[in-house]
This record gives C-alpha cells, structure tokens and sequence, in this order.
C-alpha cells in the first residue's frame, strides 16, 4: 500500500469509530483488550524481536499512526488504537495488517493467551468523593467521572463502580482480569480448578464473576457481548 495514502488516512480529522465487533472481524490475528487491538509475539531471543520492533517502526512511521510497544527478551507486544477518537478506527485495521506479515517473516510467533490486561475497581457509594484522592495518591490521569488512568499506561488502571446501596460487611474492592475472548473460558476454568467459586455467569461472555475462599472477587473479562452498549 502506497506510504503517502496511508499517511494521509491515518491524519483524517473524523475517522468513523468502529464497534468492538468490526475491529475484531477485522483484525483476527489481533485481539481486542480494553479498547485497544493487541498481540503477543513471541521469538527465539531478543535480536529477533528488536529487528521485529524495527521493522514494525518502519510502519508506523509510513502510516503516520504509531502503536504502543513492549519489548522484552523474546517477546513483544503491540497495542494500538486511535486515541484522538477515543475508539478504534480503519487505521488500525491497515497498521494490524501491514504488521501481521512481519511475524512470520522474523521467525514469531503469535501467543494470544499471553495476553492480560488488568484493571482494579472500587465499589462505591460516591466516586466524585474518592477519585481524586487514588489520582493524587498514585500519580493518574482522570479518565472520566469513573476512572483514573496511569498517563503511561504501565499499571493497571482503577475505576470506582457505583452501588446501589452501601455493603458494610464485604470487601469494596475487586479485580477487573481482561483477556482475550478465546483465553477466557480456560482462564475460568483454571480459577475455578485452583480453589476459586463461580458467582456468577450471567453476563457471560462478557464477563464472569469468580470469588477466592475468602470471597474476594475477581471478573474475567472479554469484548464480546458489549457492542449494543
């Protein structure tokens, strides 16, 4: 595809956001966390995975929409989104595709249930009243009238849900697990086989509500099922 086309869509002023199920459909060697297309990549030692991120650097730069990279010994990771619009848009269908090429031909390898993004949420009564104390205290970004958000994206983001009353006698506080759509059942049932109960599956496959022995909770979560919202 023609570098100055490329650059030219991605710097569109309105690109049209897509639902959760158009950037999945189409981008399906990627998966969709947290507003975000990902994949892991895995390689036989850190040279080929530098020469990988060189290579994806290369795009970015002739498509002018650069992606967000991990770079560890052996493997990398990629997310990419349009953060202008908020959502995902069909530059970052053409980045994904421009880049799944690349895998191969740096000897990788794709490894979805790598993938985990984590998020911490409070249960509250009155957000507006706590939010920017966890701001303060752990250097965020407001995210919204429920959320704040690591400015780098290094640490798992928190974000305070609304009760509809107060629950005096049970921990306030829960973890937000999300994975790919096709990890989650095994991650469920691996929390399931190592002790943990099941709360609740009626919002699955969105998400699934798991308690430790103590009934602290955790949600596995997934992009499906959320696109009417």
């Amino acid at each position: 595809m023609d570098a100055a086309y490329c650059k030219q869509m991605a710097e569109q002023t309105d690109p049209t956001t897509l639902t959760r199920t158009e950037a999945q459909d189409g981008a399906p060697g990627w998966r969709l966390l947290l507003g975000r297309l990902m994949v892991s990549v895995a390689f036989a030692d850190f040279r080929s995975a530098l020469d990988f991120v060189d290579a994806v650097g290369e795009v970015a730069e002739e498509q002018g929409h650069h992606p967000e990279i991990d770079l560890r010994w052996g493997r990398v990771v990629l997310a990419v989104a349009s953060h202008d619009v908020g959502g995902l848009t069909d530059r970052d269908l053409r980045f994904a595709a421009a880049v799944d090429p690349l895998v191969a031909a740096h000897g990788g390898t794709v490894e979805h249930p790598r993938l985990t993004e984590l998020e911490i949420a409070i249960d509250t009564m009155d957000a507006a009243a706590i939010r920017p104390f966890w701001a303060a205290v752990l250097g965020f970004d407001d995210d919204g009238p429920d959320a704040v958000t690591d400015p780098d994206r290094r640490l798992p983001g928190l974000w305070f849900q609304q009760l509809d009353e107060p629950r005096e006698i049970r921990n306030r506080i829960h973890i937000d697990v999300t994975v790919a759509h096709d990890e989650a059942p095994r991650r469920v049932a691996r929390a399931l086989a190592a002790g943990g109960h099941l709360v609740s599956d009626e919002q699955a496959p969105s998400f699934w509500i798991l308690a430790d022995a103590d009934g602290n909770e955790a949600c596995v979560c997934t992009w499906q099922g959320r696109d009417e919202d």
